[in-house]
C-alpha cells in the first residue's frame, strides 16, 4: 500500500455422494416432498480413538429430481466434547467447492446423550451454488479441534466410526435442506429441524455490542449513553485543518431501518473541507466477530466527483510511540476515487502491527480488490488466536497473519475523509455519503456471516435497537 504521509493510520467450511439409498426410517418431509433431496457419505482421515483433531470428510449428493441450493443445506455431526468447558475450533483443509464457501459452527444439543452434547454444523455461502439432480458436491476434507490443541476423544462421539475409511452413506449425520430434516438419525431427542437452531460456540465469551443505530440526531442524548462519540475534535486522518463536524452525522429511515449518515464535503480549501467520524469512547474490543452493514458511494450526492476519498469502518487503539508493538488496527477502507497512489476505485482491507508517523514506516498485510463497490455491502472480520478474516457479502475477501493479532483493546470507527484535495481542482461546492445499517459485535466468538446475519436478523425481530453487555477492559 503506498505511504500515507498525510494521515494518522487510521487510528483504522460430500465425489460422489455415490450413496443412492437413504437410510431407513428418516423422516423425509415437505422439502424432499417436494421433489428436492440429498444424501451424506462420510470417511475419517483421523481413524484413533484419540487424535489430535477430528477428520469428518464429508460429501453430499442430490437425489432429488430439482436443482438444489448449497446455501440451503446444513449437515451436522455430532460428538461429545471432552469436558464441559471445552471449545472447538472449525478448519477446512481443502474442498472441491472451495473452503471459502464452506462454513462450519458448533452447537449445544439441547437433550445431551452418552454419545452426543455437541454438533459441527457445515453450511455453504450462496458462492457454492447448486446441485443439480445427481450431481455432488465432491470431497469436503474437514476437520476441528480443541482450542487449546489438547488432544480429543472420538470413541465416545455419535457420528465418528473409526472403520470409515473410505466414503460411504452415513446414517450418523443429519442433513437439513431449507430447515426440513432430509437425511439421517440425530441422537435421541435432538431433531436438528427444532426451531432453536444452533446455538452460539460453547465456551467464553459472547457478550454482544449491537446498534440499530435509532437515533434522531448527532447531538441525540441516546447516542452519547450508548457509547459513542461523534466527532469534533482537530487532527489527522484528512486534509490539514479540515473539521470534523459533528453536523454532518444524521440518521433517518430507509427501507425501514434507521441509518447512519456520513456526509463528507468541500468546495476544494481546507477551510471548507468538513469530515465526520463516530467512534466508541471505550477501548473495550480486541478477539471475536466484527460486522456492519455499509453504503459506499462512488459518486457525489452533489458537485463535481473526483476527490480522494476514503470510507471506513475499522477497530483502533492509541500509538503510544513511534513502533510501538502493542498497536493494532483493523481497517475496511474504500477508495472510489483512488488515492495513495491508486487512479480508480479500489478496497482495502488492513491489518497493522505498528508504524512511525514520521518518516513513515508501515507494518501491515493488506488485501486488495481494485473495483467498484457502490452500494450496501456486509462487512464481518474475525479475530482469534491465530488469523484476521476479512468477509465482503459472505465471501472470503482476505486472511491475515498471527504477527498482527491484537495486544490491546480497542474502540470501533466509522469515518469518512479526504486523503487530500488533489483529486478535484475545482471550488465548487461537493459533497459525499457513507451510510451504515448496523454494526454488531461479539466477544471472543468467531461467527460466520450467515450466523452474524441471523443474530442481527433475532434482534431486530424481537424490537431490539441496542444492547452492550461488553465488559470493560
Amino acid at each position: 500500500m503506498k505511504s500515507r504521509s498525510t494521515r494518522r493510520r487510521v487510528a483504522l467450511a460430500l465425489t460422489a455422494l455415490l450413496g443412492s439409498t437413504v437410510v431407513a426410517g428418516v423422516q423425509v418431509n415437505s422439502a424432499a416432498a417436494a421433489g428436492s433431496s440429498v444424501a451424506v457419505q462420510y470417511r475419517t482421515s483421523a481413524s484413533g480413538s484419540t487424535a489430535d483433531q477430528s477428520e469428518p470428510w464429508l460429501k453430499v449428493r442430490n437425489t432429488g429430481s430439482s436443482a438444489v441450493q448449497l446455501s440451503q443445506v446444513k449437515v451436522r455431526y455430532y460428538f461429545k466434547a471432552d469436558s464441559a468447558s471445552a471449545t472447538y475450533r472449525f478448519a477446512c483443509s481443502w474442498a472441491v467447492k472451495g473452503c471459502a464457501d464452506i462454513t462450519g459452527t458448533f452447537g449445544t444439543l439441547s437433550h445431551p446423550t452418552a454419545t452426543a452434547d455437541r454438533y459441527l454444523e457445515i453450511g455453504f455461502t450462496s458462492g457454492a451454488g447448486s446441485l443439480e439432480p445427481g450431481a455432488d458436491t465432491g470431497d469436503m476434507q474437514l476437520r476441528f479441534y480443541q482450542s487449546n490443541w489438547q488432544p480429543l476423544n472420538q470413541a465416545d462421539d455419535y457420528s465418528f466410526g473409526a472403520s470409515q475409511t473410505t466414503y460411504a452413506d452415513w446414517a450418523e449425520v443429519t442433513a437439513q435442506l431449507a430447515g426440513s430434516t432430509v437425511w439421517g438419525t440425530a441422537p435421541e431427542g435432538n431433531d436438528p429441524g427444532d426451531p432453536t437452531g444452533p446455538t452460539d460456540p460453547p465456551g467464553g465469551g459472547g457478550q454482544t455490542l449491537f446498534d440499530d443505530f435509532d437515533y434522531t440526531s448527532s447531538s441525540d442524548p441516546s447516542l452519547s449513553a450508548h457509547g459513542w462519540n461523534v466527532r469534533s475534535n482537530s487532527g489527522g486522518p484528512g486534509v490539514p485543518g479540515a473539521t470534523w463536524d459533528p453536523s454532518e452525522v444524521t440518521f433517518a429511515s430507509t427501507s425501514g431501518n434507521s441509518v447512519m449518515n456520513l456526509q463528507t464535503s468541500t468546495a476544494g480549501s481546507a477551510e471548507t473541507t468538513r469530515q465526520t467520524e463516530v467512534l466508541t469512547r471505550a477501548m473495550k474490543f480486541k478477539n471475536g466477530t466484527y460486522a456492519a452493514r455499509v453504503k459506499f458511494s462512488d459518486a457525489p450526492t452533489s458537485g463535481p466527483d473526483g476527490d480522494h476519498l476514503v470510507q471506513t469502518f475499522f477497530t483502533i487503539n492509541d500509538l503510544k510511540a513511534p513502533m510501538a508493538d502493542d498497536y493494532s488496527e483493523y481497517d475496511f477502507e474504500y477508495l472510489p476515487n483512488g488515492g495513495w497512489g491508486e487512479s480508480g476505485s479500489i478496497l482495502y482491507t488492513t491489518s497493522w502491527e505498528t508504524y512511525n508517523p514520521d518518516p513513515w514506516n508501515a507494518v501491515n498485510q493488506h488485501t486488495e480488490a481494485r473495483q467498484s463497490f457502490a452500494g450496501w455491502h456486509d462487512l464481518v472480520f474475525t479475530i482469534d488466536d491465530s488469523t484476521i478474516k476479512y468477509y465482503i457479502d459472505g465471501r472470503l475477501f482476505g486472511t491475515h497473519d498471527a504477527q498482527y493479532l491484537p495486544e490491546r483493546p480497542m474502540s470501533i470507527n466509522f469515518n469518512q475523509w479526504l486523503i487530500d484535495l488533489a483529486g478535484q481542482s475545482s471550488t465548487a461546492p461537493r459533497s459525499y455519503d457513507e451510510q451504515v445499517d448496523y454494526v454488531l459485535h461479539v466477544k471472543d466468538q468467531v461467527l460466520t456471516p450467515t450466523q452474524v446475519t441471523a443474530k442481527v436478523s433475532a434482534y431486530r425481530a424481537a424490537g431490539t435497537s441496542f444492547v452492550d453487555d461488553v465488559p470493560a477492559q
